[in-house]
Protein backbone atom coordinates (compact mmCIF):
# COMPACT_ATOMS: atom_id res chain seq x y z
CA UNK A 1 0.00 0.00 0.00
CA UNK A 2 1.48 3.14 -0.42
CA UNK A 3 -0.26 7.11 -0.71
CA UNK A 4 -0.69 6.97 -4.40
CA UNK A 5 -2.88 3.87 -3.66
CA UNK A 6 -5.08 5.63 -1.14
CA UNK A 7 -5.45 9.04 -3.15
CA UNK A 8 -6.75 7.07 -6.09
CA UNK A 9 -9.09 5.16 -3.79
CA UNK A 10 -10.47 8.05 -2.22
CA UNK A 11 -10.53 9.85 -5.19
CA UNK A 12 -12.97 7.34 -6.36
CA UNK A 13 -14.64 6.87 -3.00
CA UNK A 14 -15.45 11.20 -3.57
CA UNK A 15 -16.33 11.03 -7.10
CA UNK A 16 -18.59 8.02 -7.08
CA UNK A 17 -17.33 6.18 -9.54
CA UNK A 18 -13.78 4.88 -11.92
CA UNK A 19 -14.67 6.92 -14.92
CA UNK A 20 -15.29 10.26 -13.22
CA UNK A 21 -12.72 9.67 -10.60
CA UNK A 22 -10.44 9.14 -13.57
CA UNK A 23 -11.25 12.14 -15.99
CA UNK A 24 -10.19 14.12 -12.12
CA UNK A 25 -7.08 12.47 -11.83
CA UNK A 26 -6.14 13.06 -15.82
CA UNK A 27 -5.61 8.92 -15.53
CA UNK A 28 -7.31 5.89 -17.69
CA UNK A 29 -10.39 3.88 -15.95
CA UNK A 30 -8.06 0.99 -16.85
CA UNK A 31 -5.15 2.74 -14.45
CA UNK A 32 -7.47 3.53 -11.73
CA UNK A 33 -9.17 -0.31 -11.77
CA UNK A 34 -5.74 -1.39 -11.64
CA UNK A 35 -4.47 0.64 -8.82
CA UNK A 36 -7.69 -0.16 -6.78
CA UNK A 37 -7.09 -4.11 -7.66
CA UNK A 38 -3.78 -3.62 -5.93
CA UNK A 39 -5.09 -1.73 -2.65
CA UNK A 40 -7.65 -4.18 -2.42
CA UNK A 41 -5.04 -7.14 -2.34
CA UNK A 42 -2.80 -5.36 -0.17
CA UNK A 43 -5.46 -5.05 2.44
CA UNK A 44 -7.10 -8.12 1.80
CA UNK A 45 -10.79 -7.45 1.65
CA UNK A 46 -13.51 -5.57 -1.14
CA UNK A 47 -13.53 -2.05 -0.83
CA UNK A 48 -16.25 -0.95 -3.33
CA UNK A 49 -19.26 -3.27 -4.55
CA UNK A 50 -21.31 -1.70 -7.95
CA UNK A 51 -24.21 -0.14 -7.77
CA UNK A 52 -26.55 1.16 -10.96
CA UNK A 53 -23.54 2.25 -13.21
CA UNK A 54 -21.68 3.32 -9.88
CA UNK A 55 -19.54 2.14 -7.14
CA UNK A 56 -20.66 2.27 -3.42
CA UNK A 57 -18.28 1.44 -0.26
CA UNK A 58 -18.25 -1.87 1.21
CA UNK A 59 -18.46 -1.42 4.93
CA UNK A 60 -14.49 -1.74 5.05
CA UNK A 61 -13.94 0.69 2.03
CA UNK A 62 -15.96 3.28 4.65
CA UNK A 63 -13.43 2.29 7.20
CA UNK A 64 -10.60 2.47 4.86
CA UNK A 65 -12.21 5.76 3.77
CA UNK A 66 -11.87 7.28 7.58
CA UNK A 67 -8.20 6.19 7.47
CA UNK A 68 -7.26 7.67 4.09
CA UNK A 69 -8.90 11.18 5.08
CA UNK A 70 -6.02 11.57 8.19
CA UNK A 71 -3.51 9.79 6.18
CA UNK A 72 -4.22 12.20 3.03
CA UNK A 73 -4.33 15.27 4.98
CA UNK A 74 -1.38 14.44 7.01
CA UNK A 75 0.86 14.10 4.10
CA UNK A 76 -0.67 17.47 2.86
CA UNK A 77 0.88 18.91 6.34
CA UNK A 78 3.98 17.16 5.82
CA UNK A 79 4.55 18.91 2.74
CA UNK A 80 3.44 22.52 3.30
CA UNK A 81 5.78 22.27 6.51
CA UNK A 82 9.04 20.98 4.84
CA UNK A 83 8.34 23.32 1.95
CA UNK A 84 8.15 26.17 4.75
CA UNK A 85 11.59 24.77 6.52
CA UNK A 86 12.99 25.25 2.81
CA UNK A 87 11.78 28.74 2.41
CA UNK A 88 13.31 30.04 5.59
CA UNK A 89 16.73 31.64 5.57
CA UNK A 90 19.48 29.99 6.86
CA UNK A 91 21.30 31.84 10.23
CA UNK A 92 24.28 32.99 9.61
CA UNK A 93 27.30 33.27 11.79
CA UNK A 94 29.37 36.11 12.31
CA UNK A 95 32.97 35.64 13.15
CA UNK A 96 35.98 37.72 13.21
CA UNK A 97 39.52 36.36 13.39
CA UNK A 98 41.99 38.29 14.46
CA UNK A 99 45.08 38.22 11.37
CA UNK A 100 47.50 36.62 14.25
CA UNK A 101 45.21 33.43 14.64
CA UNK A 102 47.03 30.59 12.44
CA UNK A 103 44.45 29.77 9.74
CA UNK A 104 44.57 25.94 10.65
CA UNK A 105 43.83 26.82 14.13
CA UNK A 106 40.68 28.96 12.94
CA UNK A 107 39.48 25.71 10.58
CA UNK A 108 40.15 23.31 13.28
CA UNK A 109 38.06 25.60 15.39
CA UNK A 110 34.95 26.55 13.08
CA UNK A 111 34.95 22.79 11.33
CA UNK A 112 31.99 21.50 13.60
CA UNK A 113 29.92 24.48 12.88
CA UNK A 114 29.38 22.29 9.52
CA UNK A 115 28.54 19.50 11.49
CA UNK A 116 25.75 20.91 13.13
CA UNK A 117 22.24 19.08 12.84
CA UNK A 118 21.10 22.40 11.65
CA UNK A 119 22.29 24.26 8.83
CA UNK A 120 24.64 27.98 9.48
CA UNK A 121 25.82 30.01 6.94
CA UNK A 122 29.65 30.93 8.27
CA UNK A 123 30.75 34.22 7.86
CA UNK A 124 34.31 35.10 8.68
CA UNK A 125 36.36 38.44 8.63
CA UNK A 126 39.55 39.13 9.12
CA UNK A 127 41.53 41.42 10.60
CA UNK A 128 43.28 43.49 13.74
CA UNK A 129 41.28 43.69 17.44
CA UNK A 130 40.70 47.19 17.59
CA UNK A 131 39.14 46.61 14.25
CA UNK A 132 36.80 43.46 14.90
CA UNK A 133 36.40 44.93 18.46
CA UNK A 134 34.35 47.77 16.77
CA UNK A 135 32.60 45.67 14.76
CA UNK A 136 31.57 43.37 17.57
CA UNK A 137 30.34 47.05 19.00
CA UNK A 138 28.10 47.33 15.69
CA UNK A 139 26.61 44.01 16.10
CA UNK A 140 28.32 43.17 12.86
CA UNK A 141 29.63 40.02 14.70
CA UNK A 142 29.21 37.42 16.88
CA UNK A 143 32.25 36.45 17.98
CA UNK A 144 36.08 36.85 17.51
CA UNK A 145 38.73 34.49 18.17
CA UNK A 146 41.60 36.35 19.06
CA UNK A 147 45.63 35.49 20.55
CA UNK A 148 44.18 37.45 23.99
CA UNK A 149 41.57 38.62 26.18
CA UNK A 150 39.82 41.85 24.83
CA UNK A 151 41.79 44.80 26.79
CA UNK A 152 40.66 47.18 29.20
CA UNK A 153 39.64 50.47 29.30
CA UNK A 154 37.92 50.01 25.89
CA UNK A 155 34.01 51.56 25.70
CA UNK A 156 33.27 48.21 24.26
CA UNK A 157 30.95 46.08 25.56
CA UNK A 158 32.39 42.77 25.66
CA UNK A 159 33.39 39.53 26.95
CA UNK A 160 36.04 36.97 26.94
CA UNK A 161 35.94 33.41 26.90
CA UNK A 162 39.29 31.53 27.03
CA UNK A 163 39.28 28.42 24.47
CA UNK A 164 42.46 27.07 25.73
CA UNK A 165 46.15 27.75 25.30
CA UNK A 166 49.55 25.60 23.65
CA UNK A 167 53.30 25.79 24.24
CA UNK A 168 55.29 27.95 21.57
CA UNK A 169 57.09 24.81 19.26
CA UNK A 170 59.77 26.39 16.63
CA UNK A 171 60.27 24.51 13.49
CA UNK A 172 62.10 25.28 10.44
CA UNK A 173 62.64 23.43 7.04
CA UNK A 174 64.81 20.80 6.11
CA UNK A 175 67.31 22.28 4.80
CA UNK A 176 67.79 24.56 7.66
CA UNK A 177 67.87 21.35 10.45
CA UNK A 178 71.04 19.09 9.32
CA UNK A 179 73.57 19.17 11.42
CA UNK A 180 71.68 20.81 13.83
CA UNK A 181 73.03 21.53 17.52
CA UNK A 182 70.43 21.08 20.78
CA UNK A 183 67.54 23.38 20.59
CA UNK A 184 67.33 26.05 21.67
CA UNK A 185 70.86 26.83 21.49
CA UNK A 186 71.21 26.27 17.57
CA UNK A 187 68.32 29.53 17.34
CA UNK A 188 71.86 31.72 18.01
CA UNK A 189 72.65 33.38 14.76
CA UNK A 190 70.63 31.29 12.80
CA UNK A 191 68.21 33.19 10.76
CA UNK A 192 64.55 33.46 12.48
CA UNK A 193 61.11 34.76 11.30
CA UNK A 194 58.80 36.24 13.85
CA UNK A 195 55.54 37.01 14.35
CA UNK A 196 54.92 41.30 14.22
CA UNK A 197 54.72 43.90 17.42
CA UNK A 198 50.74 43.59 17.56
CA UNK A 199 51.25 39.87 18.22
CA UNK A 200 50.37 39.00 21.90
CA UNK A 201 53.44 36.14 21.82
CA UNK A 202 56.08 38.25 20.24
CA UNK A 203 56.91 39.74 23.81
CA UNK A 204 57.14 36.54 25.60
CA UNK A 205 59.38 35.17 22.75
CA UNK A 206 62.15 38.12 22.81
CA UNK A 207 62.44 38.11 26.18
CA UNK A 208 62.63 34.69 26.54
CA UNK A 209 65.68 35.19 24.25
CA UNK A 210 66.60 37.77 25.92
CA UNK A 211 67.31 35.49 29.33
CA UNK A 212 68.81 33.19 27.23
CA UNK A 213 71.27 35.57 25.82
CA UNK A 214 70.20 34.00 22.25
CA UNK A 215 71.07 36.24 19.56
CA UNK A 216 68.87 35.08 15.90
CA UNK A 217 69.27 37.17 12.73
CA UNK A 218 65.89 38.53 12.45
CA UNK A 219 64.89 37.83 8.74
CA UNK A 220 61.43 38.79 8.73
CA UNK A 221 58.25 40.11 11.15
CA UNK A 222 55.04 39.23 9.60
CA UNK A 223 51.15 40.24 10.74
CA UNK A 224 49.60 36.93 8.43
CA UNK A 225 50.93 33.86 10.30
CA UNK A 226 50.20 32.09 6.87
CA UNK A 227 52.77 33.94 5.54
CA UNK A 228 55.62 33.69 7.87
CA UNK A 229 55.13 29.70 7.47
CA UNK A 230 55.22 29.95 3.50
CA UNK A 231 58.50 32.06 3.99
CA UNK A 232 59.54 29.36 6.58
CA UNK A 233 58.72 26.67 4.20
CA UNK A 234 61.34 27.99 1.76
CA UNK A 235 63.88 28.10 4.14
CA UNK A 236 64.16 31.57 5.39
CA UNK A 237 64.40 31.23 8.54
CA UNK A 238 62.97 29.07 12.04
CA UNK A 239 59.54 30.24 12.65
CA UNK A 240 57.70 29.72 15.72
CA UNK A 241 53.87 28.33 15.78
CA UNK A 242 52.01 26.74 18.81
CA UNK A 243 52.60 23.32 19.40
CA UNK A 244 49.21 21.82 19.57
CA UNK A 245 49.42 22.17 15.46
CA UNK A 246 52.97 21.12 15.62
CA UNK A 247 52.11 17.39 13.07
CA UNK A 248 49.73 20.31 10.81
CA UNK A 249 52.41 22.41 10.30
CA UNK A 250 54.90 19.61 9.76
CA UNK A 251 52.93 18.58 7.13
CA UNK A 252 51.52 21.33 5.64
CA UNK A 253 54.78 23.22 4.96
CA UNK A 254 57.40 20.28 4.90
CA UNK A 255 59.00 21.57 8.61
CA UNK A 256 60.39 20.17 10.95
CA UNK A 257 59.62 20.73 14.86
CA UNK A 258 62.70 21.48 16.63
CA UNK A 259 61.68 22.16 19.86
CA UNK A 260 59.20 23.48 22.14
CA UNK A 261 59.38 25.98 24.25
CA UNK A 262 57.42 25.12 27.74
CA UNK A 263 57.74 28.96 29.43
CA UNK A 264 55.92 30.27 27.12
CA UNK A 265 52.16 29.67 25.71
CA UNK A 266 49.87 31.03 23.06
CA UNK A 267 46.52 31.70 24.41
CA UNK A 268 43.18 31.74 22.12
CA UNK A 269 40.14 33.46 23.45
CA UNK A 270 36.60 34.21 22.18
CA UNK A 271 35.55 37.55 22.41
CA UNK A 272 31.55 37.93 22.50
CA UNK A 273 29.13 40.73 23.11
CA UNK A 274 27.44 38.99 26.05
CA UNK A 275 28.24 37.18 28.97
CA UNK A 276 26.64 33.72 28.47
CA UNK A 277 26.81 32.46 25.42
CA UNK A 278 23.09 31.21 24.22
CA UNK A 279 24.10 30.91 20.33
CA UNK A 280 24.19 27.43 19.55
CA UNK A 281 26.69 27.69 16.89
CA UNK A 282 29.41 29.49 19.32
CA UNK A 283 28.75 27.15 22.00
CA UNK A 284 29.85 24.17 19.97
CA UNK A 285 32.43 25.91 18.61
CA UNK A 286 33.93 27.04 22.11
CA UNK A 287 33.20 23.23 23.23
CA UNK A 288 34.79 21.58 20.71
CA UNK A 289 37.74 24.03 21.61
CA UNK A 290 38.08 22.64 24.65
CA UNK A 291 37.19 19.23 24.63
CA UNK A 292 38.73 18.10 20.98
CA UNK A 293 41.36 20.94 20.27
CA UNK A 294 43.46 21.62 23.24
CA UNK A 295 43.75 17.82 25.04
CA UNK A 296 46.25 16.75 22.59
CA UNK A 297 48.87 19.05 24.08
CA UNK A 298 48.89 17.39 27.19
CA UNK A 299 50.38 14.72 24.96
CA UNK A 300 54.29 14.30 25.49
CA UNK A 301 55.88 16.81 23.14
CA UNK A 302 59.60 16.79 21.47
CA UNK A 303 62.28 19.46 23.15
CA UNK A 304 64.52 18.42 20.74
Amino acid sequence: MNLKHLRYFWTVAQMGGVSRAAEKLNLTPQTISGQIRHLEADLGTVLFRPVGRGLELTEAGRQVLSYADKILNLSGELKQALSARQKQPIPVLRIGITDVVPKSFAYRLLAPVGKLPEPVRLVCREGSIDMLLAELALQRLDMLVADRPMPTGLAVRGHSHKLGESPLAFFGAESLCAGLPGFPACLNDAPLLLPGGHSAIRGHIDRWLSDLRLVPRLMGEFDDGALMKAFGQAGAGFFPGPAVLRDEICTRYNTRCIGVVNEIHEGFWAITAERRVVHPAIMTVMESARSALFPSITQPVPTT
